[in-house]
């Protein structure tokens, strides 16, 4: 089955001295992925809220915010007011994450939950329907610049035959480049975050539609 892509490139390889302008680097994106890291869940410190409600007021596309935190039952909801169009949050941090998604959905935002490499699949199978999107980390979560886990492609296979007719996407964050995005598409996933692969070219709006194409194309396939 044919499966539109999205390309969302991460911030965290921008540089952070000069965000809107790196936003309008990334303007033919689908999203801009946003990596909340609180220093406790995963050892990075990024960016929190507050800075997300600056990029949003700036931000040529939607922005997809992914939170690398402990107690986002607390936090997570602030981040769909504040005008993120996603907002995905972690599995193994969440305590009643069906609640948190429709807590986000009801402050305007897409609910994603969020899987790091070993973390299993199979528990979060009946609870899909509750969400927007599902995100299997093709690396550990917490830093950028990491390669891609290969092992990570069976549980994404497994991941797109659970999710079946339902309307969820399936992302994977981590080492995705254009020597990788065809082996996550042709395992099933349809939303690819690319961090360095994006920022680290000259052109990233040439990137961007490198990797759309290939994805594309491997979905096709």
């Amino acid at each position: 089955m044919s499966r539109s892509v999205q390309v969302n490139p991460s911030i965290l390889s921008a540089d952070f001295a000069n965000l809107e302008a790196e936003l309008r680097r990334i303007s033919t994106a689908d999203a801009a992925h946003v990596d909340v890291m609180d220093g406790h869940f995963v050892p990075n410190l990024t960016l929190g809220l507050p800075i997300v409600e600056a990029l949003q007021r700036v931000s040529p596309i939607p922005l997809d915010c992914h939170l690398m935190i402990e107690a986002p039952d607390r936090w997570a909801p602030a981040y769909a007011e504040a005008g993120a169009a996603g907002v995905t949050f972690h599995a193994e941090a969440a305590m009643a994450p069906v609640k948190l998604a429709r807590e986000i959905r009801a402050a305007g935002g897409r609910a994603g939950i969020a899987l790091r490499p070993a973390t299993p699949l199979e528990p979060f199978v009946d609870l899909l329907a509750e969400f927007d999107m599902l995100l299997v980390m093709t690396v550990e979560p917490g830093f950028g610049g990491q390669s891609f886990l290969d092992v990570t492609l069976p549980k994404i296979a497994r991941a797109r035959a659970a999710i079946g007719d339902l309307d969820v996407r399936l992302q994977v964050d981590g080492g995705v480049s254009a020597s990788t995005i065809e082996r996550a598409a042709e395992a099933g996933a349809d939303v690819f975050v690319a961090g360095s692969a994006v920022y680290g070219a000259e052109d990233a709006a040439a990137a961007i539609g490198t990797l759309r194409e290939l994805a594309a194309g491997a979905c096709r396939h």
